[in-house]
């Protein structure tokens, strides 16, 4: 649910004051909208000194300081925004949006009442039931989640969003006829290259719907030969022609889209690969204060970063995603973050980190060697490789399989013996849950390894 400032308030509010205001604030908004955060702090702050009590003008506020992570004075602006003109519903839409990301539930499904009360037309009201009724979903409240979705139909028949999102709350209600009724529906309504079908497609691998999952993947294909999500998914789905790896394309594609919303998301699943990382670098390297150079590799939107951030003199980043990369840029913590591949960055860092750590990425590489032997040379003599991965059961003797949900999962045997054959010593791997998805655990690997004091030996 991300933030969309627009000018449509802007035009609506700022006509009382004259078209100076409402020039002014088309230029703040748009380098909102562009985020040119410098420049809007620097518009925004010249018209509140001149209309101190505009209510766009706070309300917008509000957005940028949550888009600099700056969360309680978000929430305070935009309220004082609604204060001086309680009927913005892209205000109470956004507050919404700003509380949810803050976990404030409660207070977050009274903005969207609000904001559906308030909507100017049917479309804006459909918005916020949808946001509304994703909200019920996140708090496993489906039957009220479908009601919503079903009310936000009632303004605007043809929303193909609600109709997606009613799939998706339908599925999970285990009516899956229903569900797929829904979803093509969707279909129908969105232009073809805006059809994010992939989250129905999962929630139907998940019930272990695979032969419908694979049906509506080479309908997919069928229509969009080369879509690299597609192609990876189907692969997952049937178990043959696997690849090594999730291609470029597929981590691009998939976080790019999902970047906004992630973290929430991972919030909602009980997400704890970050913290069971930090936990285990802490352990083993006992770090101080700002005396490691450390690279987080595949940061993603840089939930690593702040754990990682004390004991680090400096903190590198790398991440295909470019929407993940602005997330992190926001958390203000890493030195340089740069978009590449993962183990192409490593091997361009010969003997440059005292830390590789690595929270959850790993799990979309099948064989580990080449990645590992990355590591090790990125790493100065005493250097430590902290990454975790998802498990496979015990009993499992394949050395890596993928997945129905698209990633790798691991056997302890295949770790314990990758490692030291990379050149890493003291390896351990802690068994532990990494999330929630589906009402499950998802147990996985938390893996240390250090490369060795001692300088290694030449050719």
């Amino acid at each position: 649910m991300k933030l969309r400032p627009t000018a449509q308030a802007a035009a609506a509010h700022a006509a009382p004051a004259g078209p100076a205001l409402g020039d002014a604030l088309a230029q703040a908004i748009d380098h909102l909208r562009s985020e040119r955060l410098d420049e809007a702090e620097a518009a925004l702050g010249l018209i509140l000194q001149r209309w101190p009590a505009q209510s766009d003008a706070l309300h917008y506020q509000g957005v940028l300081r949550h888009t600099q992570g700056r969360v309680d004075e978000a929430v305070a602006l935009i309220r004082q925004s609604l204060q001086v003109l309680p009927a913005q519903f892209s205000a109470w839409n956004n507050l919404g949006n700003v509380l949810l990301l803050d976990k404030r539930t409660d207070e977050a499904t009274q903005a969207y009442a609000q904001a559906v009360e308030h909507a100017p037309e049917p479309a804006a009201g459909a918005m916020a039931l949808n946001n509304l009724g994703l909200l019920h979903r996140k708090l496993r409240r489906l039957d009220d989640s479908e009601a919503t979705f079903r009310r936000a139909l009632v303004l605007q028949p043809d929303d193909a969003d609600a109709w997606y999102n009613l799939s998706e709350t339908l599925i999970q209600l285990g009516r899956i006829p229903e569900g797929l009724i829904a979803h093509s529906k969707a279909r129908m309504l969105w232009p073809a290259d805006q059809q994010p079908r992939s989250d129905v497609i999962r929630s139907l691998m998940l019930l272990g719907e695979r032969e419908r999952a694979a049906v509506l993947l080479r309908e997919w294909l069928a229509e969009d030969a080369d879509n690299p999500v597609a192609q990876h998914m189907l692969a997952a789905c049937e178990g043959v022609n696997t690849p090594d790896r999730a291609s470029d394309g597929y981590v691009e594609q998939v976080f790019d889209q999902f970047s906004a919303s992630f973290d929430a998301k991972l919030e909602a699943l009980g997400y704890r690969a970050p913290e069971l990382v930090a936990q285990a670098l802490q352990a083993v390297a006992a770090p101080t204060a700002a005396s490691l150079d450390i690279v987080d590799a595949g940061c993603g939107t840089g939930l690593c970063g702040p754990l990682l951030q004390p004991w680090a003199r400096r903190l590198a980043g790398c991440d295909l995603s470019e929407g993940m990369l602005r997330q992190a840029k926001t958390r203000q913590v890493y030195g340089v973050l740069h978009k590449v591949e993962l183990t192409h960055y490593l091997n361009t860092q010969p003997d440059t980190f005292d830390a590789v750590v690595s929270a959850d990425t790993l799990c979309y590489f099948g064989p580990l060697e080449a990645v590992l032997a990355a590591a090790h040379g990125c790493l100065r003599p005493g250097g430590w490789l902290v990454f975790t991965v998802e498990a496979l059961p015990e009993g499992d003797a394949r050395p890596h399989l993928l997945q129905g949900n698209g990633r790798y999962a691991h056997a302890h045997d295949y770790l314990a013996n990758a490692l030291p054959a990379a050149g890493f010593e003291a390896v351990e791997l802690k068994h532990d849950r990494l999330r929630m998805e589906g009402g499950l655990p998802v147990m996985g690997w938390v893996v240390t390894g250090r490369r060795a004091q001692r300088q290694d030996p030449g050719p």
